[in-house]
């Protein structure tokens, strides 16, 4: 066996092609697919130049379009000048001022609709509010609002003046805020008085005093939008209410044009030693990433109602929640709310009342309600989806079908997008309306991303059956530019593995006989078991596989023969079993998944749960789930799950 690679033990051979109706109307149909794919293998620069003229708004036109002179801190379109709330609204003022930009539900089911030129208004009046408060480009402003249109609002109006905003998950603790704070060195907090979730009051405010109960030195003020109507203490001087902060301040904001590379924000991911990484986008690089890859990966029409279900304090968020779908002069959907309150019929619901056409959810929320069986979307009027997504890891087959199947109707193609915060924007992903598509590959890389799979020497695998780590090896547009004030970080997390000559992305993946790339897991997670590597994300999809499993994660565990023994934590459609019928049905599920993959992948252990460790992004939190099956004391912070409880259940203490 070659020690460098990873053994692929999961083999999906359906193949879903296009429908000729849909390619018929797409905008990237098999043969614009290739030429673009020749264009850019052709002149890298110039296909990107191309794009980035086409496609942004620019005040003072660039002549350089890649300065790699300081590599690997990429730079690009370097002379050029540009807004970002511009390309977001100003040029759709004059021929969709009107139409509607954003259609935002609220967990009671308050909706409210706003136009181009009434969200334009309001970007406006809370820039000129920040300017009055004293921030000014290039002063650091969080974020950490409730899943509505004034977070959309606040980062805009960040972009408007040039202040780099950096949003904070509305679900993190207060220590996550501080330390976002901390690093970021801002200067004001734009939060509100709190939020809704699962029928529950967030308390947004209450953190927010009590993060910066601690040493903030640069923060001076914070502004509070009334959402909740919970009361709040305001200390004067440094708190003031948002509609008092725009009382009086016109609509008209003049835009502060900034150099391409002037970092529009930064996004705080954790880090594998805790201490969470500030990931510095670019301006122009950034907002092309996140439009062209709107208008191609979706398909995105003018009339097309598109509804991304990830948090704004997410990257997805950003990219195809505020800044993508805009520029491309879309209506998205914001809702504020949890997706199984007050029943797991509510995205349905959603999509149903608003029209949705362009659906974009994670993996784990498709299992969630998968969980739920399949007739509670058959109560809803789904035809108008016409395209779904998905995004955050890898999806598992039965998963993809489920959704194929029970929300596209079998007539919607579904475009499973591989990309990270530090990748800006989509990378791997089919484009609907030329690619084929197989049940858990995110198959081709988009024209221009120079994407490969090499082994530990950085020698490109060519194996089927092999897989290895993910690289990128070319530069790109949206890529990150560095770590917030930790530039050695940058280089060693990214770049050291290979000697600086791929991008490294921390997952590992294979690449089949047709070219299509299968994502099995993060690097971290690979499992060591008698010898072989196995990646995560194929044992799982075995699991899922078992018409009684809903979700599963799989963690190593030392074992003094193997190395390592998996571990896995299984979430049943249905009633958790306990006593005889739980050990009855860990063996059935033992020699399944060793029938689906070979006995190299048989489980040493299986613990049912009602639920997974996961964070209010939907992301499972399997540090927490190693500390479990190894029997450690857990240290992580368990503040940001949706279930703390669910902690002890799994320690077998439930």
């Amino acid at each position: 066996m070659n020690d460098k690679s990873i053994d692929s033990v999961l083999q999906e051979q359906r193949v879903f092609r296009p429908a000729a109706a849909f390619t018929a109307a797409a905008r990237i149909k098999p043969a614009d697919y290739a030429r673009l794919a020749a264009e850019a293998a052709r002149d890298h620069e110039g296909y990107w130049a191309r794009l980035a003229r086409e496609l942004l708004a620019w005040h003072q036109p660039f002549s350089v379009v890649l300065d790699a002179s300081q590599a690997p801190n990429y730079r690009w379109f370097t002379d050029g000048t540009l807004n970002a709330s511009v390309n977001c609204l100003d040029v759709h003022l004059a021929t969709r001022g009107d139409k509607t930009a954003i259609v935002f539900e609220s967990e009671p089911g308050e909706v409210r609709r706003l136009s181009y030129r009434e969200l334009a208004a309001a970007v406006g009046q809370l820039a000129n509010a920040l300017l009055a408060q004293g921030i000014h480009s290039g002063d650091r402003v969080v974020i950490y609002m409730p899943m509505v249109p004034e977070a959309v609002v606040a980062m805009l109006a960040c972009a408007r003046i040039g202040a780099v905003h950096s949003v904070v998950f509305g679900g993190f603790s207060a220590k996550s805020l501080r330390d976002r704070i901390e690093d970021a060195g801002a200067r004001m907090v734009i939060t509100a008085d709190g939020g809704r979730r699962a029928g529950k009051l967030v308390d947004l405010k209450g953190a927010t005093d009590e993060a910066l109960a601690g040493a903030c030195a640069t923060l001076e003020k914070v502004i509070v939008f009334r959402n909740a109507g919970n009361e709040v203490t305001m200390q004067a001087g440094r708190d003031l209410w948002w509609d008092e902060a725009i009382a009086g301040q016109s609509a008209q904001c003049a835009p502060v044009f900034v150099n391409a590379e002037h970092p529009l924000f930064l996004l705080y991911t954790s880090g594998s030693t805790g201490k969470p990484k500030g990931i510095q986008h670019a301006t122009a690089g950034f907002l092309l990433g996140a439009r062209f890859t709107s208008e191609w990966a979706f398909d995105l029409r003018d009339s097309d109602v598109f509804w991304c279900t990830a948090d704004v304090g997410w990257v997805t968020g950003h990219t195809y929640v505020a800044y993508g779908p805009l520029a491309a002069g879309a209506t998205i959907v914001m809702y504020e709310g949890a997706p199984v309150h007050p029943d797991a019929g509510r995205f349905w619901s959603i999509c149903e009342r608003h029209g949705v056409t362009i659906f974009y959810t994670a993996p784990t929320a498709i299992r969630t309600l998968m969980k739920f069986g399949d007739v509670i979307p058959a109560k809803f009027d789904l035809s108008k989806i016409r395209l779904l997504g998905t995004v955050g890891e890898p999806i598992n087959p039965e998963a993809w079908v489920w959704y194929h199947k029970h929300i596209g109707r079998e007539r919607c193609p579904i475009v499973d997008t591989w990309w990270q915060t530090e990748t800006g924007a989509s990378m791997i992903t089919p484009l609907p309306g030329a690619v084929a598509t197989k049940p858990g590959s995110c198959t081709l890389p988009l024209p221009g991303i120079d994407a490969a799979v090499v082994d530990e020497d950085g020698v490109e695998i060519t194996d089927p059956e092999r897989g290895g780590y993910l690289v990128v090896r070319r530069p790109w547009p949206s890529m990150l530019r560095t770590i917030w004030g930790d530039n050695a970080r940058y280089l060693a997390t990214y770049w050291a593995k290979f000697d600086g000559r791929y991008y490294v992305a921390g997952d590992t993946a294979r690449r089949d006989a047709d070219g299509y790339f299968w994502v099995m897991g993060r690097a971290d997670d690979v499992l060591k078991v008698s010898g072989h590597r196995l990646g995560t994300a194929e044992v799982e999809s075995a699991f899922v596989a078992h018409p009684r499993v809903a979700e599963t994660a799989v963690v190593g565990r030392p074992h003094e023969i193997k190395g390592e023994a998996i571990c896995a934590f299984v979430v049943l459609k249905g009633q958790r079993p306990t006593g005889a019928e739980a050990e009855q049905l860990a063996t059935e599920l033992r020699e399944w998944v060793s029938r689906e993959l070979g006995a190299i992948a048989r489980p040493d252990e299986v613990r049912f749960a009602d639920n997974l460790p996961k964070t209010r992004s939907g992301k499972i939190m399997r540090r927490l789930l190693r500390a479990v099956a190894r029997g450690e004391e857990i240290t992580q912070d368990v503040s940001t799950l949706e279930n703390p409880a669910i902690v002890e259940q799994l320690r077998g203490k439930d």
